[in-house]
């Protein structure tokens, strides 16, 4: 019954409500800033490589590399197989249209994070609960939003990915059920606790040393694999158009079409607009807050664009057909069989393991910032310690079970934080677009583009940009 109602909770909030606003917000911040998503890439590209002047700061490229660690995820692989075996190939090209979309609302909480940023004793420090907090003087509204985030990321996503990490071993003869998942469940806790105890910034410096290597390793794979069937590629591109702008078999079953299944895929693969991403966001050192705004687009389409075409890519030129029984990691596996030989389901094994690690950091990372801000920076130290030994003791216990019914309930709370999230970036919106106006000025004009809170007539206090 518990399950039942967790479905059907799911099914309409995930499926009607958070699909609607997600994709109504992220047109209308397209439009307001006049498509930055196209218009400011070379921007975008440019803003990765600033460093902190102090040289010891976060920098925006590690920022960048923790949202993108949470982002990329089992998701990347698993939920992309789901969405072609059940929604078929046209869900790739409302996955593309739904990435190019968010990236906006992306770009607009990021930049709110760094206007509202705070400076503690270990660097700066934001995220939604804070621009809540000062600019909406809300303090009950932040503390549920932080509530809502950890429990979606520090108990359901990452019990989840700490479950799908252990069972990509199953296939291996070594694999005891009774065994091998608590075995794996331990060395995993023992490792994300030790990233923990080293704070935000070992968070960092880790996530941005492994996630571009697991990145490029990823799409390298791919990119061999669409050159052995390069044959194939001018087939496979039609039918993802052809599939995509079918509506009369969109519309005749709407909840299991390839439009609803790539709305989906976009959406909870690169979380613009959910609210996590600003907390990784307002912890970089930037000259203009615009910088991180336009960082945290790429971070979208690094997650979308990139590496969840590589899945779908990888497992379209195979040959392999997607079927409903193939649907999830299995349908990844035998269309990497099918190319790579017993070297496929090794090579998928080894990024899921590394994805899985990666989510969990970016993860804590937000729960991080969340739990510090519900205890306004002043945890105490054994407080601290017991914090870190719970959230590594989930990942250990996760490892161990089932977790449809926590999958369930994070949903549900993702959903909530969207809900949440979407209507403040909205109000707080205009500050953001002032904040784009005035770097873009300063950018034409050749002036040093700096900024200060009173370039845009910002009413409230802030730490940063006096």
């Amino acid at each position: 019954m518990i399950n039942a109602v967790i479905d059907r909770a799911n099914n309409i909030l995930s499926g009607y409500i958070l699909i609607v606003i997600l994709i109504v917000c992220g047109l209308y911040f397209t439009v307001r800033t006049r498509f930055a998503q196209f218009r400011l890439l070379r921007k975008q590209i440019r803003s990765v490589s600033e460093k902190p002047k102090d040289g010891k700061s976060v920098s925006s490229f590690q920022a960048l590399m923790v949202s993108t660690a949470s982002r990329v995820g089992t998701g990347n692989i698993i939920g992309v197989s789901t969405a072609l075996c059940l929604g078929g190939f046209g869900s790739v090209f409302w996955m593309w249209v739904i990435a190019i979309i968010g990236g906006a609302s992306a770009f607009v909480e990021s930049t709110l994070a760094q206007i509202y940023k705070r400076k503690g004793q270990d660097g700066w420090y934001g995220g939604p609960a804070y621009y809540i907090e000062t600019a909406l003087k809300s303090r009950g509204l932040a503390v549920l939003f932080s509530v809502l985030l950890v429990l979606t990321y520090g108990v359901g996503f990452n019990m989840l990915a700490s479950y799908n990490l252990q069972s990509t071993f199953s296939s291996y003869s070594f694999y005891n059920p009774a065994v091998s998942p608590w075995v794996i469940g331990l060395l995993l806790a023992a490792l994300v606790g030790y990233c923990l105890f080293g704070g935000g910034k070992r968070i960092a410096k880790i996530t941005s040393v492994l996630v571009p290597v697991m990145g490029l390793a990823y799409i390298l794979v791919a990119l061999f694999i669409v050159l052995c069937n390069i044959t194939a590629l001018p087939a496979i591109l039609g039918r993802i158009f052809s599939e995509a702008f079918d509506f009369r078999a969109i519309f005749g079953g709407f909840s299991g079409s390839c439009l609803m299944y790539g709305i989906k895929r976009g959406l909870f693969s690169n979380e613009a607009g959910v609210g996590s991403a600003p907390n990784a966001s307002a912890s970089a050192e930037v000259s203009h807050p615009v910088k991180q705004g336009l960082v945290q687009i790429l971070s979208v389409f690094l997650d979308t664009l990139l590496v969840c075409s590589a899945t779908a890519f990888m497992c379209m030129c195979s040959g392999v057909e997607p079927t409903e029984a193939l649907s999830g990691a299995l349908y990844v596996q035998k269309s990497l069989q099918a190319v790579l030989g017993d070297f496929g389901p090794m090579f998928i094994t080894v990024s899921m393991i590394l994805f899985a690690f990666t989510t969990l950091l970016g993860n804590l990372y937000y729960v991080d910032q969340s739990v510090f801000f519900m205890l306004k920076r002043k945890p105490g130290k054994a407080l601290l310690s017991a914090y870190y030994c719970i959230a590594s003791l989930l990942i250990f216990v996760g490892a161990g079970l089932n977790a449809d019914l926590l999958w369930g309930i994070a949903d549900i709370t993702m959903a909530a934080m969207a809900i949440i999230n979407i209507p403040v970036i909205i109000i707080l919106g205009k500050y953001a677009l002032r904040a784009l106006g005035d770097y873009e000025k300063k950018a034409k004009t050749g002036d040093e583009i700096t900024f200060k809170a009173t370039d845009i007539d910002l009413p409230h206090e802030v730490d940063a940009w006096k």
